[in-house]
């Protein structure tokens, strides 16, 4: 959808729905928690807002107006990380994780705009793979039952689409439309949207050119698996780029990051993982998050959007080697 059909601030909804949440989060101690952290945020959010830039033509203020969104982010995020909210919230509610989702829409905000009211950006379910599933061959004739599969992804930028497929016959043989069907709405949640008209279907989904996967930290299991993400993304959509970004990171000096599909993974804190109950005694040294590492992503995810990906072997030819680096 365009940007203005869907919510990007997936904290603020986060938060939300727990201040409106009809049995948990009923007690005395979580609405005051609530309250403390809605006024935190509304600050964070409306600072963000306030704020212009950066955006799809490159000024010298760029890398300034990112220092001032990492400051932003992290007042927020240490008020945010206190140990009382951390054991109220776990992390099965998504709210500490969720800050750094809605951070790269403000990050990322004004560059997609650039580019015009269509641009998809925000948490998404994404086209994954397309099949086919007529419950017979004389079904088939008339429309082609596909499903278009999806898969979440923390926070793209992209496009979405919207494709209609129908039986055809085949060429140089009559047109026949076979049955007329009436309209049709129903999917299961984890396929795109369908209508059917006659026997036209018309899907809608979202591709992504760049996703990224938001961590507060990555193991190797995570990496894995942010790998095997990557490698389907690139399949359907070899343009896209894909990238990991987390607070610390929790992988040893064995792995081997050059067999994995991923195109950046970023360490914003360039730290270590340790245990949460660790993490709040007297001698941890906690990392600020480095704007330096935002604004190396930032930059990169820019170059991506605004470069040519025609190229091909043509190009490749007169430089003499056929893949851009």
């Amino acid at each position: 959808m365009p940007t203005s059909d869907r919510n990007p601030l997936v904290h603020g909804s986060n938060l939300e729905q727990k201040e409106n949440h009809r049995t948990k989060y009923r007690d005395a101690e979580s609405r005051r928690y609530l309250s403390e952290i809605r006024s935190k945020y509304d600050k964070w959010h409306s600072a963000n807002i306030q704020l212009v830039g950066p955006a799809l033509t490159p000024t010298d203020q760029d890398d300034t107006i990112i220092g001032t969104r990492v400051e932003l982010l992290s007042t927020y995020k240490d008020f945010l990380d206190q140990q009382h909210y951390a054991e109220k919230f776990d992390s099965r509610s998504n709210l500490h994780s969720s800050v750094l989702e809605e951070f790269l829409y403000y990050l990322f905000r004004d560059l997609a705009k650039g580019f015009g009211e269509n641009a998809l950006i925000g948490k998404s379910h994404t086209f994954k793979d397309i099949f086919f599933v007529p419950p017979k061959y004389s079904e088939m004739l008339k429309r082609p039952y596909a499903r278009i599969e999806k898969k979440d992804h923390d926070f793209v930028i992209g496009a979405t689409i919207q494709a209609s497929l129908e039986a055809a016959s085949p060429p140089e043989q009559d047109q026949n439309p076979g049955e007329i069907l009436a309209l049709v709405k129903e999917e299961p949640e984890n396929y795109s949207e369908v209508t059917v008209t006659g026997n036209t279907e018309t899907h809608i989904f979202d591709i992504p050119v760049v996703a990224i996967e938001c961590k507060t930290y990555l193991d190797k299991t995570m990496l894995e698996g942010s790998s095997r993400a990557a490698e389907d993304l690139k399949a359907r959509n070899p343009n896209s780029l894909y990238i990991v970004v987390m607070e610390r990171i929790k992988l040893t000096s064995d792995v081997n990051l050059r067999k994995y599909k991923v195109d950046q993974i970023y360490v914003l804190r360039q730290q270590k993982n340790t245990d949460r109950e660790f993490r709040y005694e007297e001698t941890y040294v906690h990392n600020p998050i480095n704007p330096t590492v935002v604004q190396h992503l930032f930059h990169k995810v820019r170059k991506h959007l605004i470069m040519d990906w025609t190229g091909g072997i043509e190009h490749g030819i007169q430089r003499g080697w056929l893949i851009d680096e």
